[in-house]
């Protein structure tokens, strides 16, 4: 996982390990870490958790996976919340789910702030839950 409060030191090997053939099958990056000075060509999919307000941000970080050099068709999944965004989603009743406790209301501890454990559990898919109909 490469964040924010990787070091600089370790970034490199990580990279280069997720670039080997026999390399991790995927790889954690926060979207302002892992939006610039990266070539991730090993990468055949990206995906977005933590979407950001500025789409440009978005795109420079798939472009670390779409680059000179990659043979591969590269897709781009982005997540986006079912219904109603605003004030009205904000005190709609909801169950409980694996951001609870980790990210406050306010918005004050970011996605991109979390250790590898919290993270990892914030982004896990609950197919259940997912598939659910309102």
């Amino acid at each position: 996982m490469l964040h924010g409060g990787t070091p600089v030191g370790k970034r490199a090997g990580l990279v280069a390990e997720f670039q080997r053939d026999d390399g991790p099958p995927f790889m954690v990056l926060s979207l302002k870490a892992g939006g610039t000075g990266l070539n991730l060509t090993a990468a055949g999919h990206v995906i977005h958790f933590d979407r950001w307000w500025n789409p440009a941000v978005e795109n420079q970080a798939t472009d670390r996976a779409y680059r000179i050099g990659q043979h591969k068709n590269v897709l781009v999944h982005k997540f986006v919340c079912r219904g109603p965004r605003g004030e009205d989603r904000r005190h709609a009743p909801r169950q409980a789910g694996p951001a609870d406790g980790v990210l406050a209301e306010d918005g004050a501890r970011r996605l991109t702030e979390l250790g590898t454990d919290e993270l990892l559990r914030v982004v896990s898919l609950d197919l259940r839950t997912a598939l659910a109909e309102d």
